[in-house]
């Protein structure tokens, strides 16, 4: 026998696999549904009371009649106590009628415990039931009276009208309640089907789209209309939004791709070359060792590039990285402490502030300054400044030299990885040094920007304002931004 926790189970498969539009109508129609109940129910309890207010009203005027009849007639046997056409009974202790009017012949309307509790207060009962219909629906009022002599005497005074206008008129209102809930809700779940339908047409029209991405189908966009600002039309701009993200990130990497594997292409060509070259002739000791040292020379760069890459990929997810309070003050001066002998003999000035602390990975934010320094190195001239302070972000690492600067119609692209100006393809390296710095940086929730002058015209990289140059207008300055520990809990 199946419990209830797996009937629960089965209607929940079995509503889940309905369309939305059905699910949202029935949830729809079962809440007009309770409301138009209750709003029946109050209208029938309204009129019920104002039909039976009226019904108590003449009970309580016959009764009492027939109170005062009774107390003052001759005996139980005598004349008719009320007028004629109305409903009663003169009952004693023993629930014997000692009057009644014509239509109440017969044995007494009470039951013995009813009579018990007449005998002490008034009692009001109903006989015959709303539905279904009765042959003779009353309902009556038993009063106590005080006997006339002994035990035999009158002791309860009972009443009765006819309800069946009572009874009609609310078995009338109880039909045209029903009738008129039955059509209120068929036209409510008829509106609500068709606007439903009309708000999830823009969805299915999504799904379409979407199903079409899916295909392989590119450049593709969800139309929204412009002047629309509800929920659907918001939607589809988050996820043409969201559209446009994914085809740029699939395009970078395919860049990426592309680039990764002439990166890579170069130094194995050049190591296949020299090992083939050796092979093809006989070669003294001397010619092999340097076959040998070239080859190992090419394979380290290969080692390199795999490193830099794995970088790249470690520093992309912030929750990767190690968090511990870092000096940056220290860590800077020792850096450029052992970085001196590598400049060639380019002045390395050092500028820093005391007690610099940033929330962090020491290691790739050595890495940070490292980079820098080696494109400053490779692709500037003249002296080269380190400078770290505070400011409003945080804590503030700026990098300068005095080269020829950076093309502007590059500057956009510098962080992009493998990416080199047509100047530094000369030059050692992959492209990727920038391109690690950035990502170091976002991952440690900074902002990198970068300040070229290039014929004293300055342009500035990424980011939503650019830096102040704190140098004269030659050379390129790069600018990490750093959030230290008060402005995080900021």
């Amino acid at each position: 026998m199946p419990t209830a926790t797996g009937i629960r189970r089965r209607v929940a498969a079995v509503w889940g696999r309905l369309p939305l539009r059905i699910r949202l109508v029935a949830g729809f129609a079962a809440a007009m549904l309770l409301v138009l109940t209750a709003a029946g129910a109050f209208v029938y309890l309204r009129v019920q009371y104002a039909l039976d207010l009226r019904l108590n009203e003449d009970l309580a005027d016959q009764c009492a009649q027939l109170r005062a009849a009774a107390t003052t007639a001759a005996g139980p046997d005598s004349a008719s106590l009320l007028p004629h056409g109305q409903f009663y009974q003169v009952l004693d202790t023993g629930n014997r009628v000692l009057a009644f009017a014509p239509g109440l012949s017969g044995p007494s309307l009470l039951r013995p415990d009813e009579l018990r509790t007449a005998l002490r207060a008034p009692l009001r009962e109903d006989r015959g039931a709303l539905l279904p219909i009765s042959d003779r629906p009353l309902r009556i009022l038993a009063v106590p009276l005080h006997p006339g002599a002994g035990a035999a005497g009158p002791a309860v005074a009972l009443v009765a009208v006819r309800r069946d206008e009572r009874d009609e008129a609310l078995r009338e209102l109880i039909g045209q309640l029903a009738l008129a809930q039955l059509a209120a809700l068929a036209v409510a779940s008829f509106v609500g089907y068709r606007l439903a339908r009309a708000a999830l047409v823009p969805v299915e029209r999504y799904r379409t789209q979407a199903a079409q991405i899916a295909d392989g189908a590119t450049g593709v966009r969800l139309p929204v209309p412009s002047g629309s600002h509800d929920e659907v039309a918001r939607l589809g701009r988050t996820l043409n939004d969201m559209l446009a993200a994914l085809e740029t990130a699939l395009e970078r990497e395919r860049r990426f791709v592309a680039d990764a594997s002439h990166e890579l292409r170069t130094p194995l060509t050049l190591l296949s070359t020299e090992l083939e070259l050796a092979l093809r002739r006989t070669r003294s000791t001397a010619e092999l060792e340097e076959v040998v040292r070239r080859a190992a020379a090419d394979t380290q760069d290969l080692i390199n590039l795999a490193d830099t890459l794995l970088q790249v990929g470690a520093f992309t997810d912030p929750a990767g990285i190690a968090v511990a309070s870092v000096d940056v003050t220290e860590l800077l001066t020792t850096l450029t402490s052992r970085y001196r002998p590598a400049t060639g003999g380019r002045p390395l000035h050092l500028q820093v502030a005391p007690g610099l602390l940033v929330p962090g990975d020491a290691a790739a934010l050595g890495q940070i300054l490292t980079n820098l320094l080696d494109n400053a190195v490779r692709h500037g001239a003249g002296p080269i400044t380190v400078h770290a302070d505070t400011s409003d972000a945080g804590v503030r690492i700026v990098v300068h030299d005095e080269g020829p600067g950076i093309n502007p119609g590059f500057l956009p692209h510098a962080t992009e990885r493998f990416a080199r100006a047509d100047t530094a393809r000369t030059t050692p390296g992959a492209g990727l040094g920038l391109a690690l710095v950035d990502t170091i940086v976002r991952g440690h929730s900074g902002q990198m920007l970068i300040c070229s002058y290039t014929l004293h015209h300055p342009t500035t990289g990424d980011g939503p304002t650019a830096p102040t140059c704190i140098h004269p207008p030659t050379g390129t300055t790069v600018t990490v931004l750093l959030p230290d520990t008060a402005s995080r809990r900021r």
